[in-house]
């Protein structure tokens, strides 16, 4: 009998989270082995992944790069091949692109309380392998990479163009002089439509159900260039990173304390940036309040730009049917296409879609109380990496990595072999993504569920978890050491 391979720790996913949680353990657990089974062929996850035109961060890179490893320059929101490029580079400097195991879709993972191990096996080239570890990671990002969301549009099958997702954006796709139609309105159309219209289409239309909150910024940050020059690279990335953290989280809790006042003060934004006279109210105008769902970041009012110029347009409406030539809305208006883009959304799939169980018991993940919103009631030497859904997902991420160091390093000087969270009987449960997101509430009766009540309790926000998951106690009666 073969025997598996065993390491100390393994990490599912080698994009954004999974390179950051292995650098985490080359910096600061160095003798501890590991491994990063990664699904696909190639490590970036969703940077890899993404590869429709102008894909690019929604989040400010100072804040959105890993806390020990500095995002260089004053560029605020980075173009796809950048990142992609800053986390293989981070891959290198670590080390971590030498324990990386690509092809690995993980199946299914138990864990086996006599011995104290996990046993995963994952899916390679249509066999089945396993490997053995004594704590596992699930650093897989939260949504399914097989296929994004695409409602069903009646009378599709009649259009005579090309109907794309951006999830899987071919190749050899030619837009050069087509009349493109992108449905939706959320961080991935408003990234699409002036990227396309830029991109030599002939006209660019976006048709949304309902407005999102679309806010111009910066494409790069000035204060940064500023203190570059004066103090140098690496503490003026410190004091970047923290300014747009304070910025991030005043706007927030701004949002959800004063909403109409943020309401207020971004129509007036983007008022100046629409020709006179535009229907602000129609196309920009949510009916949901700031922060209920993400705000749309564009860099230097690109979308914005975009419309000024007449190269593209807004229209808000309902799909009634697919024509041979493009989109019959429900109120009778028209839009020819050649190729209509479903920006439609992601489907949700948490751990990669694999399946725990304990001692052979299956782990309902809806059934689970997420413990730090990083481990789970009653599974054992698990963690798991979700960012922020009101900030950059890498303030979390790194949050969790050094937090899991700090597990690591008790279970090994104390002699211990597993920590587990214990449920408290009397801690009522709410979801544990209280976000409007079409993709969150088409999902979030699947998903673990959070506590009213610390340390069960989500905050979503990054200033308070710096302080309470940095300090927090490993011996607070809800860890289980044993």
């Amino acid at each position: 009998m073969t025997t598996a391979e065993h390491v100390d720790v393994l990490i599912i996913g080698a994009g954004l989270s999974g390179i950051g949680a292995a650098a985490h353990l080359a910096k600061d657990l160095p003798a501890t082995s590991y491994a990063v089974l990664e699904r696909r062929e190639v490590s970036g996850g969703t940077w890899d992944l993404f590869r429709y035109p102008g894909v690019r961060s929604d989040s400010d890179m100072h804040t959105l790069g890993y806390r020990f490893r500095p995002w260089r320059g004053d560029t605020a929101l980075a173009d796809g091949a950048s990142i992609l490029d800053y986390l293989r580079d981070t891959a290198r400097e670590y080390g971590v692109d030498q324990h990386v195991r690509y092809g690995h879709r993980v199946a299914a993972a138990d864990w086996d309380s006599s011995t104290a191990r996990w046993t995963v096996t994952s899916e390679v080239g249509g066999e089945r392998r396993t490997m053995t570890a004594d704590f596992l990671w699930a650093c897989s990002g939260y949504y399914d990479y097989d296929a994004g969301y695409t409602p069903h549009f009646q009378g599709q099958e009649r259009f005579g163009g090309q109907v794309v997702h951006p999830q899987h954006w071919p190749d050899d796709l030619d837009l050069a002089g087509k009349r493109i139609v992108v449905i939706g309105s959320g961080a991935t159309a408003v990234t699409l439509v002036p990227a396309l219209a830029a991109g030599g289409a002939a006209h660019v239309t976006m048709l949304q159900r309902s407005p999102t909150y679309v806010l111009p910024v910066p494409a790069r940050d000035a204060v940064k260039g500023r203190l570059t020059r004066l103090v140098g690279e690496e503490w003026s990335f410190v004091a970047t990173r923290w300014k747009n953290i304070a910025l991030q989280s005043a706007l927030y809790r701004v949002s959800r304390r004063r909403p109409d006042l943020v309401r207020r003060l971004v129509r007036r934004t983007n008022v100046a940036q629409l020709p006179p006279g535009y229907a602000v109210d129609t196309h920009f105008n949510p009916s949901y309040d700031p922060w209920d769902q993400r705000m749309c970041l564009v860099p230097d009012g690109d979308l914005f730009r975009a419309i000024r110029r007449g190269r593209a347009d807004v229209v808000t409406d309902r799909i009634a049917t697919f024509t041979e030539t493009g989109l019959e809305l429900e109120s009778g208006e028209r839009l020819e296409a050649d190729v209509v883009v479903t920006a439609t959304g992601l489907n949700l799939q948490v751990f990669g879609g694999a399946e725990l169980s304990v001692d052979g018991e299956r782990v309902e993940p809806s059934r689970t109380m997420a413990y730090r919103a990083m481990m789970l009631s009653g599974v054992p030497n698990f963690a798991f990496t979700i960012g922020y859904t009101n900030a950059s997902w890498t303030l979390k991420a790194d949050l969790v990595g050094e937090y899991v160091v700090r597990l690591l390093e008790r279970l090994r000087s104390t002699g211990t072999r597993s920590v587990v969270p214990v449920r408290d009987p009397e801690v009522e449960e709410v979801p544990l993504m209280d976000f409007d997101a079409g993709y969150v509430q088409r999902v979030v009766h699947t998903l673990p569920r959070q506590g009213t009540r610390a340390p069960w309790s989500l905050r979503q926000n990054y200033l308070h978890d710096a302080r309470t998951i940095r300090r927090a106690r490993l011996d607070d009666g809800v860890l289980r050491w044993s």
